[in-house]
């Protein structure tokens, strides 16, 4: 049945989207200062940036059960964002990419997202995980990660042999590696309880409890306050954005938060059988929860499937569900500030390291190398890309890669050579584009020498301009004969294609 306006004055349908938001809750609080504190910010932040994707996002128009709150997807672009430009500038990069997603929403933009090829998503995040993978193993140690994604990488042999040698590290691992365990065991576990109490709170709960008995020597979260944390964006942070390269992260930011929202909103949507996702007002939704976390300096939000799916599946019927999870998130970090100062910061490493494990999907990319496997290679692409450079550079090389892919595949050409009547004749079928050249020509090329040429195009859908000036080109040339050859004998090459507006074929012809 379609999710309608008059359910939300049934009280079932609220005492669902009440126990729903609870669920979500749980779920959001450890991701939220996780990946706060992964980024390099204080935890408050995280919880920040949730409280305004339940409130502000929640009540807006657009998609009416995925939940908004930070995202581990941008974790790795904020972490370098605030290692070069300070914490400082975190507020005017949110609240510049939450004005370009209003812009963008507003002019209709929000519905072209979807034309994102699928394997630059998936390579996007995959790379993204990866990445997030290699920085959390430093902080599952307890020890400070190189910086970007190939360093962290190439570092791992040392960190595995050099700095587990401690107690404080051996500690640390302890708990990170045991937190990653209950969160791959969890959901396995028979009964009930899996189902209402989420993975990753049982998982830091239990470090935490295990932190307060034992007392071992890990670090846990520093707690400011959340008034403290909060560093409001005034007039004199916009001339920051003179900077080329804060533009270029705005830019990153809107790419990134934008594509995960909207292709989110599209994996929630068929979840559930309420009304689908609106993507330029949702669009437009990310963008003031965006604007208001920017004016802040709280971290960027998107749309988040962790959260949207355990709403979903914890039976919310309509926004009330994520609105109220804001509640929860407001009514923690103002009463409970103090819990996250028990918190090992071991246990969200392994938080976020199962996150960005999730992140890279394995299973489909054995099926796109099975079933098509340029998907594959341009999913790999962007991953590799992002790993190499940046998080920027990266998408745009996969974005790169799928347009060429595309054209690759549309440009394909049919060619059959066919002997009749003394003449040779090479017909080409579907699409010559330059991409092409190389097959036709070395086609027409390996052609006998003693018989005429006809190079039939008519049964072409397409032929570029590139394509049939070099197509012109040979014809003319190979009419000339072999230069230094005397008196050569005569052959006779022709160029035919269909005629404008369906007439009869028309042929080009030269003589020697």
């Amino acid at each position: 049945m379609k999710t309608s306006p008059h359910l939300r004055l049934r009280p079932d349908v609220l005492s669902r989207d009440l126990l729903a938001s609870v669920v979500v809750f749980l779920v959001a609080v450890p991701l939220c200062v996780g990946i706060a504190v992964a980024s390099g910010v204080p935890a408050e932040l995280g919880l920040v940036t949730g409280i305004v994707g339940g409130l502000l996002v929640g009540a807006m128009p657009g998609s009416a059960l995925q939940v908004s709150g930070p995202a581990a997807g941008l974790t790795v672009l904020v972490y370098e964002a605030v290692t070069h430009h300070g914490v400082g500038a975190l507020g005017i990069l949110v609240l510049a990419t939450g004005l370009l997603q209003i812009t963008l929403g507003a002019v209709g933009v929000g519905r072209w997202f979807r034309a994102i090829s699928t394997a630059v998503v998936h390579g996007m995040l995959a790379g993204i995980g990866l990445v997030l993978i290699a920085s959390q193993l430093y902080a599952l140690v307890g020890v400070d990660a190189h910086g970007n994604g190939l360093d962290n990488l190439a570092g791992l042999p040392e960190l595995v042999t050099g700095s587990l040698s401690g107690t404080p590290a051996l500690s640390s691992c302890a708990i990170g590696v045991g937190t990653i365990a209950v969160l791959l065991l969890w959901k396995r576990l028979p009964g009930s309880l899996p189902r209402l109490l989420p993975g990753p709170l049982v998982a830091v709960g239990l470090a935490t409890l295990a932190v307060a008995v034992l007392h071992p020597p890990v670090a846990t979260i520093e707690v400011r306050g959340l008034i403290d944390s909060l560093d409001l964006t005034g007039l004199g942070d916009v001339e920051m954005l003179a900077d080329p390269a804060l533009l270029g992260v705005v830019l990153a930011f809107t790419l990134i938060a934008s594509a995960e929202s909207l292709f989110s909103a599209a994996a929630v949507d068929r979840m559930h059988d309420g009304p689908p996702t609106h993507y330029n007002k949702e669009l437009i939704a990310q963008g003031a929860g965006n604007t208001v976390c920017g004016l802040v300096g709280a971290l960027p939000m998107t749309a988040v499937i962790v959260r949207s799916a355990a709403n979903v599946q914890a039976g919310a019927r309509t926004k009330m569900s994520r609105i109220l999870h804001g509640v929860w998130l407001l009514l923690f970090a103002a009463l409970f500030p103090a819990v996250l100062e028990l918190i090992p910061v071991a246990a969200l490493a392994g938080v976020l390291i199962h996150a960005g494990g999730k992140l890279v999907p394995v299973a489909m990319v054995r099926t796109l190398w099975r079933e098509h496997r340029g998907e594959a290679v341009v999913l790999a692409t962007t991953a590799l890309a992002i790993i190499a450079t940046d998080m920027f550079l990266g998408v745009l090389v996969g974005i790169g890669a799928a347009v060429v892919k595309t054209a690759w595949e549309t440009s394909a050409v049919r060619v059959e050579v066919e002997e009749r009547d003394e003449r040779t004749t090479v017909a080409l079928s579907g699409s010559a584009t330059f991409l092409r050249l190389p097959l036709i020509l070395d086609t027409l090329e390996a052609m006998p020498k003693d018989r005429p040429v006809e190079i039939d195009l008519s049964r072409l859908r397409h032929v570029d301009h590139a394509c049939r000036t070099a197509l012109e080109a040979w014809t003319v040339q190979d009419n000339a004969g072999p230069r230094g050859t005397p008196d050569p004998a005569p052959r006779e090459t022709a160029l035919v294609a269909a005629a404008p507006s369906g007439d009869a074929a028309a042929t080009e012809r030269g003589d020697r």
